[in-house]
């Protein structure tokens, strides 16, 4: 039987600790292989707390810190039993899991933000709106710990087939199309007639003979059938929130290459373009306000990545200030938000299904997508794209540029102001010192440049009336606006 140690400021996490322990006992899989130490269950002893805990901490397998805005009551040392049972799993070499109450930092106490940094360093931090999704990140730490300690044995997902899965669910056409298309684009040896059966294995795609749910997902008929939650959803918002009547809702089924295609069809078709002159290439060249790439890559990351035993679909938001792409599933073990921004390493949810999204050119296996998407926003004068995680679910945001040259000219927004604006979509933000360095002036004259552009809705001011305030692109459409004389 292995230990699990939950850690968290007792009176403000209590109804969460006590959840995880009732929970773990009363999962049939779990309670098979695990027990929960919480301290407040411990009888009524003349020990010290301190010992008592870094006891059990000793006894433990698995360490599952969970955390609030709280750093909890502190020693003589001004270090609390919360950061003294982080630093004991540490040292003893115990499987930690670390899971933060709430979308953001902005409400933790400044040494319980330091512990969260210091795990981070080492670990992988998940957020939880509430006990219902602490509890479902729970179970799937637990048991991928029993996965890899080899406790339990699982063959994977895209692997396994289900048992009423027959080769004629999948369609030759798709098949030929996808093996013609992996040989024009990655020079693949397999043969475009090679019969079904054959280029299945070949793929690593049957289980004892039939076709496994990474098959029929590529190349099933239909694929819903078996799996009904992949499905890609996009719909079209005017406005900045989820509001009805919706002007524009599709649901795209079929297989995952013909999700990825109409998806971004779709998208794209809600986007302001540039037909280019025919004097440029062999066909009108058309730019989109955001590159048709980074739309792309968007979506394959989604559909390859997202977590296909979840109820969920992959959801698509196109609002008139942004992009939002839902998947479920959070990032896999040993990738953080922040080394999507960085060169990492590909970890692909599901090999199987990803060898020949490869093959076909959907995707590349360098984990360079992320950077070449920031790198693109970038370069075309948008904000960084932004990953965050919410709850069981991945979202990325691509922000448009709806402050356009016409929009600036109708509100007479000055060449010096539309300079401290271009400074904002690429850097995301811009101070009144650093206003006065890119322009020239004087800080009365920055204040008055910057207070006009956040009276006509443009700009946002973040931080009151400190130095350290700093201005960001406002996230409203500015309508009904007048000139100014």
């Amino acid at each position: 039987m292995k230990y699990i140690f939950v850690s968290g400021v007792q009176k403000e996490l209590a109804d969460e600790r006590r959840a995880v322990r009732d929970f773990v006992r009363g999962d049939p899989l779990l309670r098979k292989h695990f027990d929960v130490f919480l301290f407040e269950d411990l009888p009524a002893t003349d020990r010290r707390p301190d010992d008592l805990y870094l006891d059990h901490v000793d006894r433990s397998t698995v360490y599952l810190g969970i955390y609030g805005e709280e750093y909890g009551s502190e020693g003589s040392d001004g270090v609390s039993a919360t950061e003294r049972e982080f630093d004991r799993a540490t040292l003893k070499g115990l499987d930690r899991r670390i899971f933060v109450r709430g979308a953001s930092d902005t409400a933790l106490q400044g040494k319980m933000m330091a512990l969260i940094a210091k795990a981070e360093r080492e670990l992988v931090r998940r957020r939880f709106a509430d006990t219902d999704a602490l509890i479902r990140l729970v179970y799937a730490s637990l048991v991928d710990h029993l996965e890899r300690t080899g406790v339990i044995a699982t063959r994977p997902w895209d692997e396994t087939a289900p048992r009423e899965a027959r080769l004629h669910d999948i369609s030759p056409e798709r098949l030929h199309w996808f093996l013609e298309r992996a040989r024009v684009e990655r020079n693949s040896a397999v043969d475009p007639s090679t019969p079904v059966h054959d280029a299945l294995a070949h793929l690593n795609l049957l289980e004892d003979g039939h076709p496994s749910n990474g098959a029929l997902l590529l190349f099933g008929r239909k694929p819903q059938r078996w799996l009904p939650s992949a499905e890609t959803k996009c719909l079209h918002f005017h406005g900045m929130t989820v509001e009805k009547p919706i002007p524009s809702y599709q649901v795209f089924h079929g297989d995952l290459f013909g999700q990825v295609d109409q998806a971004v069809d779709f998208v794209l078709t809600k986007l302001q373009r540039r037909v280019g002159a025919r004097n440029e290439s062999s066909e009108a060249p058309v730019a989109y306000e955001i590159p048709a790439r980074v739309i792309r890559e968007a979506i394959v990351n989604a559909v390859a990545h997202r977590d296909y035993t979840s109820a969920a679909s992959v959801q698509i938001y196109v609002f008139v200030d942004r992009i939002e792409v839902w998947n479920p599933g959070a990032l896999p073990p040993g990738i953080t938000l922040e080394d999507l921004r960085r060169p990492h390493s590909s970890h692909p949810r599901y090999p199987r299904i990803a060898d020949p999204l490869f093959l076909a050119h959907y995707i590349e296996k360098a984990g360079t997508g992320t950077l070449e998407m920031i790198d693109q926003c970038l370069t075309q004068g948008l904000p960084e794209p932004v990953f965050r995680e919410q709850g069981d679910q991945f979202v990325l945001t691509l922000w448009r540029d709806w402050v356009t040259p016409d929009l600036l000219a109708r509100l007479n927004v000055s060449s010096r102001q539309s300079a401290g604006l271009a400074h904002v979509k690429v850097r995301g933000r811009i101070t009144n010192r650093e206003y006065q360095d890119l322009v020239g002036v004087g800080e009365r004259t920055a204040l008055r440049d910057l207070g006009e552009l956040v009276s006509k809705g443009i700009l946002e001011r973040v931080g009151g009336t400190g130095r350290g305030a700093y201005y960001v692109l406002g996230r409203k459409p500015v309508t009904n606006q007048t000139n100014t004389p």
